[in-house]
Parts: structure tokens; C-alpha cells; sequence
């Protein structure tokens, strides 16, 4: 392999492999009556303490407002490791075809992919901060009247009554972003590369 479009693409496919390594995202909880902000990184595969025992403390402080308690495992943790390994692997066969066009493929599906995890991570939130326990000991409303919504920001930061939520990427986002910025690049590299050639 002496091309440098192939090496591009090479790299780029494997570096996603990191999100085996550190967390996704991180969503942080600051409050007067918390002096260690609460918060939990997401990993491709699991919930993580930022500090020990921040997921029950949370779980604990959600449950009298009626929120659904963070679960131990979700379906995407199943789906979403599966994904970036076809996508790595695929990517690393194509890194070895002559096929410069290929390399665009793969980032546009890779794009599609990381879109549909923002979009489902999204919609996780919504109804994490939005289906309330309509039993719950204490009760919200807006000014409209209507129950008030704790949803945490899809990213930055939110005020939801006291608290102060932020809501981030970790460095498992930019290893995958990083890698499809390597990928989009192989593209134009490999397309240099041949009228290079052709020249």
C-alpha cells in the first residue's frame, strides 16, 4: 500500500475502533446542593459513574419528579458496537481497492449512521425527561400550565429548575469524527492521485 489515499482510508476506518475506548458523550449536573457536579459518560457499549455513584444519585434525585430510572443497558448498546465494526472492517477492505470512489461511499454511510445515533439519542432524551410518572411526589408545570419537561440538551447547556445541565461529545466523538474527516479527505486524494496518473 504506497498510495496515501489508501493509508488515508485505512486510518480513518480504524480510528472509530477507539470508541471501544473512551466514553461517546458526557452529560454533567451542577446544582448549590451538589458541590461534585453529578454526570455520566456514554460509551458506545455502557453508562459510566463521572464520579462513584452518580448514576444511582441521579436515578435517586429523578425519581421524585417521576423520571424513568437510567437503565443498565439499552438496545442501542447491542446495535451500535456491532455497527462500528462492519463499518471498520468494511472500510479496511476497501482501503485496499483501486476504487478511489469507494472511499466516499463509505463516509457518506458513515455520515447517514452517526445521524441516525444523533437523531436516537435524541429521541432517548425526549422521553427520558418527558415521560414522567404521573404518581410522582413532587409535580411541574410550565407557566402555560402544562407538566414541565426535564430534558436534558442534545448539546450545551440547559437550566432545568436548579440544576445545570451540560451535554457534551468526548474524545470517543472526535477518534470518530477524525476518522471521517480522514475518509472525506482519501476521497479527493485518491481522485489527485489518478488524474496524477492519467497526466
Amino acid at each position: 500500500m504506497k498510495k496515501k489515499s489508501r493509508i488515508l482510508m485505512l486510518v480513518g476506518a480504524l480510528l472509530p475502533l477507539f470508541l471501544f475506548v473512551f466514553p461517546l458523550w458526557n452529560i454533567t449536573l451542577e446544582a448549590p446542593q451538589y458541590p461534585t457536579p453529578l454526570g455520566m459518560d456514554i460509551y458506545i457499549n455502557d453508562f459510566a459513574d463521572m464520579h462513584p455513584h452518580d448514576i444511582k444519585n441521579i436515578n435517586l434525585m429523578n425519581h421524585y419528579v417521576g423520571m424513568k430510572y437510567i437503565p443498565e443497558s439499552i438496545p442501542e448498546f447491542r446495535i451500535f458496537p456491532i455497527v462500528i465494526i462492519v463499518m471498520a472492517a468494511l472500510g479496511t477492505v476497501l482501503a485496499f481497492t483501486t476504487n478511489y470512489k469507494w472511499f466516499l461511499a463509505w463516509f457518506i454511510v458513515m455520515a447517514l449512521l452517526a445521524l441516525a445515533g444523533i437523531y436516537d439519542f435524541y429521541l432517548w432524551e425526549y422521553d427520558y425527561g418527558h415521560d414522567l410518572d404521573p404518581k410522582a411526589i413532587m409535580k411541574f408545570t410550565n407557566p402555560d400550565g402544562t407538566v414541565m419537561g426535564f430534558q436534558p440538551p442534545l448539546f450545551g447547556t440547559k437550566d432545568i429548575l436548579n440544576f445545570r445541565a451540560h451535554s457534551y461529545p468526548q474524545l470517543g466523538a472526535y477518534f470518530l469524527a477524525a476518522g471521517m474527516a480522514l475518509t472525506f479527505i482519501s476521497y479527493f486524494v485518491g481522485k489527485r492521485e489518478k488524474t496524477s496518473k492519467v497526466q
